[in-house]
């Protein structure tokens, strides 16, 4: 029997930063757990077990010396008792899979690991303990503050009603926000807010739920008609202040509602103000609407590309960017995945159309870096938009180059298959070129469009075959790419100034 008492946990993993990271993640003591130790792979943390036997392990799954899943499966065996919650990156998910036969009780990735989600998987371990209870269900909480945590923690809501009454004898309830800006004194910003709060909710009651270095959430109870007044309040406060900003939920009116309203309501806007950095006050239902679906796909835009028309290829880019930066519902890494994955695509692009890329490939990397260190939409977008301007001027100044050593490879090309059909758009796939650009080089360089010239390569083989008596002007209308007899004869004499017949006469003579 597991001994009554607080949870003991050990923490399990080679990265120093993750381990302090989930050591900061949760108010241990408060929640009623007790961290024990930490190890940096398996064979540390067997030691630590056979020694201080603790109730809970969160261990890594890639380790050196000995991995997660050893790890899991000697614990197991040796340590029946013991719950194992894993932790893992999404590459590693078949791995986690295997663990559960060994009866592990959850798994987080990483990528998705935070306080909530680790005070999760360490209650429904808690619960799988045999004879182990924090009591935290059952405790009688004497204090709006203990309530408050009790039901921010998730913990099934008890009959504390006289206390709500007493404490919040107004029939609403909305949960308020205050964000400091990071570039500057929070110690002394922090301090400031603090004292002007009961002058800025005078006529409320407030109480803190979480208050952290540069984030402060309140409870505010409210009769439902002073909500206006409300937000007309904190958006005076808002206007008036550059250096922090106000978040507003919406009114409900019970308590228990207390932690989905925070979840619903004051964190997504934190999200959110990512897209909304030069907003010192949100409110979800004051956020503009959401436009409606793209038509952007990247194989469309990569096809386009590939066909040159750059101008019609960067354009639909630039009209994509813009939609994506408005869809604030979009988490913040989606976003700049999504772009950071235009920027891949494209020097994937210009390096298969043989454009130089020598210089860009070490940019590219430092654009990568650059959005994901990015704090809001705004720079993430001047970030791409640079590097969108470095390609166009790469491409403006390798395209003549290109065109010059690729021409009389075309110019080849049609002289040897001037019998086939051929078209300008053909032409330009085939050779990677801009079908508007091809048009004109014809036009500038030999005065005629395309289809002139063809005709003029034609009409020059056809000569030659009128030389021969013996093959027939209908055969040769064939021979030089025509197949409508009468066409070629009414394109010849117009080129020549006779018809063929009477041109095989003049040569013959």
């Amino acid at each position: 029997m597991i001994e009554q008492g607080r949870c003991k946990v050990l923490i399990v993993d080679d990265e120093v930063l993750i381990r302090q990271g989930i050591k900061h993640y949760v108010n241990w003591e408060e929640e009623g757990f007790t961290m024990i130790g930490e190890a940096s792979n398996g064979e540390e943390a067997l030691a630590i077990i056979e020694k201080e036997n603790p109730h809970i392990v969160i261990t890594d799954i890639v380790m050196p010396i000995m991995d997660g899943i050893e790890l899991t499966k000697k614990v197991k065996e040796e340590y029946p008792e013991i719950e194992v919650i894993i932790l893992s990156s999404f590459s590693d998910f078949d791995y986690v899979r295997s663990t559960f036969q060994s009866g592990v009780a959850d798994y987080i990735l990483k990528p998705k690991l935070e306080g909530s989600e680790l005070l999760k998987a360490l209650k429904q371990a808690l619960h799988r303990l045999p004879n182990f209870d924090l009591g935290l269900s059952k405790q009688s909480l004497t204090t709006m503050e203990e309530w408050i945590r009790h039901l921010m923690a998730g913990y099934e809501p008890v009959n504390q009603k006289q206390l709500e009454y007493e404490s919040f004898p107004k029939s609403h309830f909305c949960l308020m926000g205050i964000d400091l800006k990071l570039e500057q004194d929070t110690q002394k910003m922090k301090k400031h807010i603090l004292e002007q709060l009961p002058s800025i909710l005078e006529g409320f009651i407030y109480y803190p739920i979480l208050l952290e270095d540069c984030s402060f959430s309140y409870i505010i109870n409210m009769d439902k008609g002073e909500f206006s007044s409300l937000v007309t309040t904190i958006k005076e406060v808002a206007r008036r202040s550059a250096q922090t900003i106000w978040l507003l939920g919406e009114p409900f009116e019970d308590m228990i509602q207390l932690q989905k309203h925070y979840e619903d309501g004051l964190k997504r806007l934190r999200d959110y103000q990512f897209y909304f950095p030069n907003r010192n006050f949100l409110m979800l239902k004051e956020l503009p609407r959401l436009t409606e679906e793209s038509s952007f796909e990247l194989n469309h835009f990569i096809d386009v590309f590939k066909r040159r028309d750059f101008d019609k290829a960067f354009e639909d880019l630039n009209q994509y960017i813009e939609y994506m930066a408005q869809q604030y519902t979009v988490k913040e890494h989606e976003l700049k995945a999504i772009f950071g994955n235009i920027i891949f695509n494209i020097t994937i692009l210009l390096e298969g159309m043989k454009f130089d890329m020598n210089e860009m490939q070490q940019d590219r990397y430092q654009y990568f870096a650059m959005i994901n260190e990015a704090d809001n939409v705004e720079r993430v977008k001047g970030y791409l938009y640079s590097f969108l301007e470095e390609v166009q001027d790469l491409i403006s100044s390798q395209m003549n180059d290109q065109s010059q050593s690729n021409m009389p490879q075309l110019l080849s090309y049609i002289d040897q298959h001037y019998n086939e059909p051929i078209s300008l758009a053909d032409l330009a796939e085939h050779f990677h070129f801009n079908p508007s650009y091809l048009s004109t080089y014809f036009s500038q360089h030999y005065g005629i469009g395309f289809n002139e010239y063809l005709n003029q390569i034609r009409i020059e083989k056809a000569k030659s075959y009128l030389e021969n008596k013996h093959v027939s002007i209908s055969e040769i209308s064939g021979y030089v790419g025509y197949s409508d007899h009468s066409y070629f004869c009414k394109v010849f004499k117009k080129m020549t100034g006779m018809s063929p017949s009477k041109y095989r006469k003049s040569r013959l003579v």
